[in-house]
Protein backbone atom coordinates (compact mmCIF):
# COMPACT_ATOMS: atom_id res chain seq x y z
CA UNK A 1 0.00 0.00 0.00
CA UNK A 2 2.87 2.39 0.80
CA UNK A 3 4.38 1.76 -2.66
CA UNK A 4 1.00 2.37 -4.30
CA UNK A 5 0.58 5.60 -2.31
CA UNK A 6 4.02 6.82 -3.37
CA UNK A 7 3.23 6.08 -7.02
CA UNK A 8 -0.02 8.06 -6.73
CA UNK A 9 1.84 10.99 -5.17
CA UNK A 10 4.43 10.95 -7.99
CA UNK A 11 1.67 10.79 -10.57
CA UNK A 12 -0.09 13.76 -8.97
CA UNK A 13 3.09 15.86 -8.96
CA UNK A 14 3.69 15.06 -12.63
CA UNK A 15 0.11 16.12 -13.39
CA UNK A 16 0.62 19.40 -11.57
CA UNK A 17 3.76 20.17 -13.54
CA UNK A 18 2.22 19.13 -16.84
CA UNK A 19 -1.06 20.96 -16.37
CA UNK A 20 0.27 24.10 -14.72
CA UNK A 21 0.55 26.25 -17.84
CA UNK A 22 -2.65 24.91 -19.33
CA UNK A 23 -4.72 25.60 -16.22
CA UNK A 24 -3.26 29.07 -15.86
CA UNK A 25 -4.50 29.84 -19.36
CA UNK A 26 -7.94 28.39 -18.61
CA UNK A 27 -8.21 30.39 -15.39
CA UNK A 28 -7.45 33.63 -17.26
CA UNK A 29 -10.18 33.13 -19.85
CA UNK A 30 -7.76 31.69 -22.39
CA UNK A 31 -5.47 34.75 -22.43
CA UNK A 32 -1.76 34.32 -23.09
CA UNK A 33 0.22 34.92 -19.92
CA UNK A 34 3.90 35.72 -19.58
CA UNK A 35 5.84 34.41 -16.61
CA UNK A 36 5.45 36.80 -13.71
CA UNK A 37 2.20 38.35 -15.01
CA UNK A 38 0.03 36.41 -12.57
CA UNK A 39 0.30 34.43 -9.38
CA UNK A 40 -0.68 30.76 -9.37
CA UNK A 41 -2.24 28.49 -6.79
CA UNK A 42 -3.02 24.81 -6.34
CA UNK A 43 -6.63 23.71 -6.72
CA UNK A 44 -8.65 20.55 -7.16
CA UNK A 45 -9.95 20.47 -10.72
CA UNK A 46 -12.96 18.50 -11.96
CA UNK A 47 -12.22 18.01 -15.65
CA UNK A 48 -15.59 16.45 -16.48
CA UNK A 49 -18.50 14.68 -14.80
CA UNK A 50 -17.93 11.05 -13.88
CA UNK A 51 -15.70 8.95 -11.66
CA UNK A 52 -12.80 9.73 -9.37
CA UNK A 53 -10.44 9.87 -12.34
CA UNK A 54 -12.04 13.19 -13.31
CA UNK A 55 -10.39 14.85 -10.29
CA UNK A 56 -6.84 16.13 -10.20
CA UNK A 57 -4.75 18.80 -8.50
CA UNK A 58 -3.65 21.51 -10.92
CA UNK A 59 -2.21 25.00 -10.93
CA UNK A 60 -4.61 27.83 -11.68
CA UNK A 61 -4.42 31.58 -11.79
CA UNK A 62 -5.00 33.03 -8.33
CA UNK A 63 -8.22 35.10 -8.21
CA UNK A 64 -8.37 38.70 -7.03
CA UNK A 65 -11.36 40.18 -5.17
CA UNK A 66 -13.97 42.15 -7.08
CA UNK A 67 -16.15 44.84 -5.53
CA UNK A 68 -17.87 43.51 -2.42
CA UNK A 69 -15.64 40.42 -2.19
CA UNK A 70 -13.01 39.10 0.20
CA UNK A 71 -9.89 37.21 -0.85
CA UNK A 72 -9.25 34.33 1.55
CA UNK A 73 -6.06 32.33 1.94
CA UNK A 74 -7.67 28.93 2.50
CA UNK A 75 -6.58 26.69 5.36
CA UNK A 76 -9.30 24.01 5.23
CA UNK A 77 -12.29 23.02 3.06
CA UNK A 78 -15.39 21.01 3.88
CA UNK A 79 -16.24 17.88 1.89
CA UNK A 80 -19.96 17.09 1.65
CA UNK A 81 -22.08 14.42 0.00
CA UNK A 82 -23.35 17.02 -2.47
CA UNK A 83 -19.77 17.22 -3.77
CA UNK A 84 -20.01 13.56 -4.84
CA UNK A 85 -23.23 14.32 -6.68
CA UNK A 86 -21.63 17.33 -8.37
CA UNK A 87 -18.69 15.18 -9.48
CA UNK A 88 -21.08 12.70 -11.07
CA UNK A 89 -23.19 15.43 -12.66
CA UNK A 90 -26.04 14.09 -10.56
CA UNK A 91 -27.63 17.50 -9.87
CA UNK A 92 -30.08 19.80 -11.63
CA UNK A 93 -28.48 22.20 -14.11
CA UNK A 94 -24.85 21.27 -13.38
CA UNK A 95 -22.28 23.95 -14.24
CA UNK A 96 -19.86 23.57 -17.11
CA UNK A 97 -16.58 21.77 -16.57
CA UNK A 98 -13.71 22.15 -15.94
CA UNK A 99 -14.49 23.59 -12.51
CA UNK A 100 -13.10 23.70 -8.97
CA UNK A 101 -15.57 21.97 -6.60
CA UNK A 102 -16.39 22.85 -3.00
CA UNK A 103 -18.88 25.11 -1.23
CA UNK A 104 -17.31 25.98 2.14
CA UNK A 105 -13.90 26.80 3.53
CA UNK A 106 -12.01 28.54 6.31
CA UNK A 107 -8.89 30.66 6.24
CA UNK A 108 -7.39 34.12 6.64
CA UNK A 109 -8.49 37.31 4.89
CA UNK A 110 -5.71 38.30 2.49
CA UNK A 111 -7.27 41.19 0.58
CA UNK A 112 -10.46 43.28 0.48
CA UNK A 113 -12.39 44.33 -2.58
CA UNK A 114 -13.91 47.80 -2.85
CA UNK A 115 -16.83 48.65 -0.55
CA UNK A 116 -16.12 45.84 1.92
CA UNK A 117 -16.79 46.71 5.58
CA UNK A 118 -16.61 44.73 8.81
CA UNK A 119 -13.48 42.73 7.96
CA UNK A 120 -9.76 43.40 8.03
CA UNK A 121 -6.76 41.72 6.46
CA UNK A 122 -5.64 38.96 8.82
CA UNK A 123 -9.13 38.08 10.12
CA UNK A 124 -9.79 34.37 10.65
CA UNK A 125 -12.97 33.52 8.72
CA UNK A 126 -15.22 30.75 7.44
CA UNK A 127 -17.21 31.16 4.26
CA UNK A 128 -19.68 29.78 1.77
CA UNK A 129 -18.42 29.73 -1.80
CA UNK A 130 -20.46 29.08 -4.95
CA UNK A 131 -17.96 26.43 -6.16
CA UNK A 132 -14.18 27.04 -6.18
CA UNK A 133 -13.66 26.31 -2.44
CA UNK A 134 -11.11 23.50 -2.93
CA UNK A 135 -8.18 25.77 -3.65
CA UNK A 136 -5.40 27.63 -1.88
CA UNK A 137 -7.16 30.97 -2.44
CA UNK A 138 -10.84 31.89 -2.94
CA UNK A 139 -12.78 35.09 -3.47
CA UNK A 140 -16.38 35.28 -2.28
CA UNK A 141 -18.94 38.03 -1.55
CA UNK A 142 -18.70 39.51 1.94
CA UNK A 143 -22.27 38.43 2.79
CA UNK A 144 -21.15 34.80 2.72
CA UNK A 145 -18.24 35.29 5.16
CA UNK A 146 -18.26 34.97 8.97
CA UNK A 147 -15.58 35.48 11.61
CA UNK A 148 -14.31 32.38 13.40
CA UNK A 149 -14.51 32.23 17.22
CA UNK A 150 -11.10 32.49 18.88
CA UNK A 151 -10.99 28.90 20.13
CA UNK A 152 -12.33 27.28 16.92
CA UNK A 153 -9.71 25.61 14.72
CA UNK A 154 -9.64 26.05 10.94
CA UNK A 155 -10.67 22.42 10.43
CA UNK A 156 -13.64 22.84 12.79
CA UNK A 157 -14.58 26.08 11.02
CA UNK A 158 -14.60 24.33 7.65
CA UNK A 159 -16.92 21.70 9.18
CA UNK A 160 -19.31 24.26 10.62
CA UNK A 161 -21.35 26.28 8.07
CA UNK A 162 -23.00 23.68 5.81
CA UNK A 163 -23.75 21.14 8.51
CA UNK A 164 -25.00 23.36 11.31
CA UNK A 165 -26.91 25.89 9.22
CA UNK A 166 -28.69 23.04 7.41
CA UNK A 167 -29.52 21.33 10.71
CA UNK A 168 -30.68 24.54 12.40
CA UNK A 169 -32.84 25.71 9.52
CA UNK A 170 -34.63 22.39 9.24
CA UNK A 171 -35.21 21.94 12.96
CA UNK A 172 -36.16 25.46 13.99
CA UNK A 173 -37.15 27.42 10.87
CA UNK A 174 -39.04 24.71 8.97
CA UNK A 175 -40.17 22.13 11.56
CA UNK A 176 -40.44 24.42 14.63
CA UNK A 177 -38.76 22.02 17.08
CA UNK A 178 -40.02 22.47 20.63
CA UNK A 179 -39.67 20.83 24.03
CA UNK A 180 -40.87 17.24 24.22
CA UNK A 181 -40.92 16.57 20.47
CA UNK A 182 -39.36 13.61 18.66
CA UNK A 183 -37.08 13.54 15.60
CA UNK A 184 -36.00 10.80 13.18
CA UNK A 185 -32.74 11.46 11.36
CA UNK A 186 -31.06 9.25 8.75
CA UNK A 187 -27.26 9.02 8.40
CA UNK A 188 -27.00 9.98 12.06
CA UNK A 189 -23.24 9.45 12.06
CA UNK A 190 -22.55 11.97 9.30
CA UNK A 191 -21.75 15.65 9.64
CA UNK A 192 -25.33 16.89 9.31
CA UNK A 193 -26.68 14.00 11.39
CA UNK A 194 -24.40 14.85 14.29
CA UNK A 195 -25.19 18.56 13.99
CA UNK A 196 -28.90 17.68 14.22
CA UNK A 197 -28.29 15.55 17.30
CA UNK A 198 -26.31 18.30 19.02
CA UNK A 199 -28.93 20.97 18.29
CA UNK A 200 -31.70 18.67 19.53
CA UNK A 201 -29.81 18.39 22.82
CA UNK A 202 -30.20 22.16 23.34
CA UNK A 203 -33.99 21.71 23.71
CA UNK A 204 -35.36 19.87 26.80
CA UNK A 205 -36.83 16.40 26.46
CA UNK A 206 -36.34 15.93 22.72
CA UNK A 207 -36.19 12.27 21.65
CA UNK A 208 -33.88 11.52 18.73
CA UNK A 209 -34.28 8.36 16.65
CA UNK A 210 -31.39 7.72 14.28
CA UNK A 211 -30.24 5.26 11.64
CA UNK A 212 -26.56 4.61 10.93
CA UNK A 213 -24.18 1.85 9.92
CA UNK A 214 -23.69 -0.53 12.82
CA UNK A 215 -19.94 0.10 13.10
CA UNK A 216 -20.69 3.75 13.98
CA UNK A 217 -23.06 2.97 16.84
CA UNK A 218 -20.48 2.80 19.61
CA UNK A 219 -19.05 6.20 18.70
CA UNK A 220 -22.40 8.05 18.42
CA UNK A 221 -24.57 6.19 20.94
CA UNK A 222 -24.52 9.05 23.47
CA UNK A 223 -25.84 11.57 20.94
CA UNK A 224 -28.87 9.54 19.77
CA UNK A 225 -31.69 8.40 22.07
CA UNK A 226 -32.64 5.35 20.00
CA UNK A 227 -30.18 4.09 17.38
CA UNK A 228 -30.97 1.59 14.62
CA UNK A 229 -28.90 -0.08 11.93
CA UNK A 230 -29.35 1.60 8.55
CA UNK A 231 -30.44 -1.73 7.02
CA UNK A 232 -32.97 -2.58 9.74
CA UNK A 233 -36.74 -2.14 9.53
CA UNK A 234 -36.61 1.16 11.38
CA UNK A 235 -40.33 1.85 10.87
CA UNK A 236 -41.28 -1.08 13.08
CA UNK A 237 -38.50 -0.24 15.56
CA UNK A 238 -39.74 3.35 15.93
CA UNK A 239 -43.37 2.29 16.30
CA UNK A 240 -42.41 -0.29 18.89
CA UNK A 241 -41.02 2.54 21.02
CA UNK A 242 -43.45 5.28 19.99
CA UNK A 243 -46.71 3.89 18.65
CA UNK A 244 -47.81 7.31 17.36
CA UNK A 245 -44.58 7.84 15.42
CA UNK A 246 -42.48 11.01 15.47
CA UNK A 247 -42.97 14.75 15.07
CA UNK A 248 -40.15 15.40 12.59
CA UNK A 249 -38.50 13.23 9.92
CA UNK A 250 -35.27 14.51 8.35
CA UNK A 251 -34.50 12.50 5.22
CA UNK A 252 -31.28 12.76 3.19
CA UNK A 253 -31.86 9.41 1.44
CA UNK A 254 -35.07 9.77 -0.64
CA UNK A 255 -36.42 6.78 -2.56
CA UNK A 256 -38.47 4.35 -0.53
CA UNK A 257 -37.61 6.23 2.67
CA UNK A 258 -39.96 9.05 1.65
CA UNK A 259 -43.04 6.88 2.05
CA UNK A 260 -41.67 5.32 5.23
CA UNK A 261 -40.99 8.74 6.70
CA UNK A 262 -44.46 10.03 5.92
CA UNK A 263 -46.00 6.93 7.47
CA UNK A 264 -44.15 7.64 10.72
CA UNK A 265 -45.37 11.22 11.12
CA UNK A 266 -47.71 12.12 13.94
CA UNK A 267 -50.57 14.52 13.18
CA UNK A 268 -49.06 18.00 12.62
CA UNK A 269 -45.72 16.32 11.99
CA UNK A 270 -43.21 17.53 9.38
CA UNK A 271 -41.23 15.49 6.85
CA UNK A 272 -38.25 17.31 5.30
CA UNK A 273 -36.24 16.02 2.34
CA UNK A 274 -32.75 17.57 2.19
CA UNK A 275 -30.83 15.11 0.04
CA UNK A 276 -31.06 12.07 -2.22
CA UNK A 277 -28.01 9.95 -1.43
CA UNK A 278 -29.82 6.76 -2.47
CA UNK A 279 -29.28 7.90 -6.06
CA UNK A 280 -25.52 7.48 -5.59
CA UNK A 281 -24.73 3.78 -5.76
CA UNK A 282 -21.59 3.59 -7.89
CA UNK A 283 -18.63 5.75 -8.79
CA UNK A 284 -20.42 7.32 -11.75
CA UNK A 285 -23.96 8.53 -12.36
CA UNK A 286 -26.40 5.65 -12.71
CA UNK A 287 -29.63 6.10 -14.63
CA UNK A 288 -30.92 2.87 -13.05
CA UNK A 289 -30.33 4.19 -9.52
CA UNK A 290 -31.99 7.48 -10.42
CA UNK A 291 -35.00 5.74 -11.94
CA UNK A 292 -35.30 3.31 -9.04
CA UNK A 293 -35.16 6.09 -6.47
CA UNK A 294 -37.71 8.16 -8.39
CA UNK A 295 -40.04 5.17 -8.78
CA UNK A 296 -39.84 4.33 -5.07
CA UNK A 297 -40.81 7.82 -3.96
CA UNK A 298 -44.38 7.72 -2.75
CA UNK A 299 -46.57 9.96 -4.87
CA UNK A 300 -47.84 12.63 -2.49
CA UNK A 301 -51.58 13.23 -2.46
CA UNK A 302 -52.35 16.75 -1.12
CA UNK A 303 -55.81 15.61 -0.04
CA UNK A 304 -54.24 12.88 2.07
CA UNK A 305 -51.89 15.41 3.67
CA UNK A 306 -54.92 17.56 4.46
CA UNK A 307 -56.86 14.67 5.96
CA UNK A 308 -53.91 13.41 8.04
CA UNK A 309 -52.65 16.86 9.12
CA UNK A 310 -49.13 16.24 7.86
CA UNK A 311 -46.55 18.60 6.37
CA UNK A 312 -44.01 17.74 3.66
CA UNK A 313 -41.14 20.11 2.87
CA UNK A 314 -37.78 20.32 1.12
CA UNK A 315 -34.62 22.17 2.06
CA UNK A 316 -31.57 23.13 -0.01
CA UNK A 317 -29.13 25.48 1.71
CA UNK A 318 -27.12 26.11 -1.47
CA UNK A 319 -30.22 27.14 -3.42
CA UNK A 320 -31.33 29.36 -0.54
CA UNK A 321 -27.95 31.10 -0.55
CA UNK A 322 -26.94 31.31 -4.19
CA UNK A 323 -30.23 31.23 -6.13
CA UNK A 324 -32.84 32.67 -3.76
CA UNK A 325 -30.78 35.46 -2.18
CA UNK A 326 -31.37 34.71 1.50
CA UNK A 327 -27.85 35.50 2.75
CA UNK A 328 -29.26 37.89 5.36
CA UNK A 329 -31.37 35.12 6.87
CA UNK A 330 -28.36 32.78 6.93
CA UNK A 331 -26.23 35.50 8.60
CA UNK A 332 -28.73 35.62 11.47
CA UNK A 333 -28.66 31.84 11.81
CA UNK A 334 -24.83 31.82 11.83
CA UNK A 335 -24.85 34.41 14.64
CA UNK A 336 -27.11 32.14 16.72
CA UNK A 337 -24.95 29.10 15.99
CA UNK A 338 -21.72 30.87 16.92
CA UNK A 339 -23.36 31.89 20.21
CA UNK A 340 -24.23 28.23 20.87
CA UNK A 341 -20.64 27.28 20.04
CA UNK A 342 -19.26 29.90 22.43
CA UNK A 343 -21.60 28.55 25.11
CA UNK A 344 -20.07 25.07 24.55
CA UNK A 345 -23.44 23.63 23.52
CA UNK A 346 -22.38 22.56 20.02
CA UNK A 347 -19.06 21.60 18.44
CA UNK A 348 -18.21 20.49 14.89
CA UNK A 349 -17.23 16.83 14.67
CA UNK A 350 -14.24 16.29 12.35
CA UNK A 351 -13.78 12.75 11.07
CA UNK A 352 -10.46 13.11 9.26
CA UNK A 353 -8.05 15.48 7.50
CA UNK A 354 -6.90 14.98 3.91
CA UNK A 355 -4.48 16.78 1.62
CA UNK A 356 -5.81 18.20 -1.64
CA UNK A 357 -3.92 15.42 -3.41
CA UNK A 358 -5.95 12.86 -1.41
CA UNK A 359 -9.34 14.16 -2.53
CA UNK A 360 -10.11 10.92 -4.40
CA UNK A 361 -9.55 8.79 -1.29
CA UNK A 362 -11.56 11.24 0.83
CA UNK A 363 -14.47 11.10 -1.61
CA UNK A 364 -14.35 7.31 -1.58
CA UNK A 365 -14.59 7.36 2.23
CA UNK A 366 -17.79 9.41 2.02
CA UNK A 367 -19.15 7.17 -0.75
CA UNK A 368 -18.52 4.13 1.47
CA UNK A 369 -20.32 5.88 4.37
CA UNK A 370 -17.14 5.35 6.40
CA UNK A 371 -17.02 8.76 8.08
CA UNK A 372 -18.21 9.76 11.54
CA UNK A 373 -18.61 13.51 11.26
CA UNK A 374 -17.04 15.73 8.60
CA UNK A 375 -14.16 15.08 6.21
CA UNK A 376 -11.85 18.05 5.76
CA UNK A 377 -9.40 18.92 3.00
CA UNK A 378 -6.42 20.50 4.78
CA UNK A 379 -4.77 22.74 2.18
CA UNK A 380 -1.40 22.84 3.97
CA UNK A 381 -1.27 19.13 4.74
CA UNK A 382 1.14 16.81 2.97
CA UNK A 383 -0.38 13.57 1.60
CA UNK A 384 -0.92 10.74 4.14
CA UNK A 385 -4.33 10.71 5.79
CA UNK A 386 -4.69 11.71 9.42
CA UNK A 387 -7.92 10.32 10.82
CA UNK A 388 -9.14 12.32 13.78
CA UNK A 389 -8.44 10.73 17.14
CA UNK A 390 -10.99 12.84 19.00
CA UNK A 391 -14.25 11.88 17.28
CA UNK A 392 -15.66 10.29 20.42
CA UNK A 393 -14.09 12.94 22.64
CA UNK A 394 -15.93 15.63 20.69
CA UNK A 395 -19.17 13.69 21.04
CA UNK A 396 -18.59 13.33 24.76
CA UNK A 397 -18.05 17.07 25.22
CA UNK A 398 -21.05 18.00 23.08
CA UNK A 399 -23.48 15.61 24.76
CA UNK A 400 -22.07 15.14 28.24
CA UNK A 401 -21.64 11.41 27.69
CA UNK A 402 -18.93 9.05 28.84
CA UNK A 403 -17.77 7.79 25.47
CA UNK A 404 -14.16 6.64 25.49
CA UNK A 405 -11.77 8.24 23.04
CA UNK A 406 -11.28 6.03 20.00
CA UNK A 407 -8.44 6.30 17.53
CA UNK A 408 -9.44 5.56 13.95
CA UNK A 409 -6.44 4.21 12.06
CA UNK A 410 -6.33 4.62 8.30
CA UNK A 411 -5.62 1.16 6.91
CA UNK A 412 -6.22 1.70 3.16
CA UNK A 413 -7.01 4.74 1.02
CA UNK A 414 -10.76 4.17 1.16
CA UNK A 415 -11.28 2.38 4.45
CA UNK A 416 -10.57 2.80 8.12
CA UNK A 417 -10.85 0.65 11.18
CA UNK A 418 -11.78 1.86 14.63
Amino acid sequence: MAKEGAEKADETEQMIEKEGGKEAAEGSGGCSLRAGDTKEMRAVLLSGFGGLNKLRVAKKVMPEPQEGELKIRVKACGLNFIDLMVRQGNIDNPPKTPLVPGFECSGIVEALGDNVAGFEIGDRVMAFVNYNAWAEVVCTPVEFVYKIPDDMSFSEAAAFPMNFVTAYMMLFEVANLREGMSVLVHSAGGGVGQAIAQLCSTIPSVTVFGTASSFKHEAIKDSITHLFDRNADYVQEVKRISADGVDIVLDCLCGENTGKGLSLLKPLGTYILYGSSNMVTGETKSFFSFAKSWWQVEKVNPIKLYEENKVIAGFSLLNLLFKQGRSGLIKGIMDKLITLYNEKKIKPLVDSLWALEEVKEAMQRIHDRGNIGKLILDVEKAPTPLVSENVSTTLKKAHGGSTETKCCVQTEPSTSRC
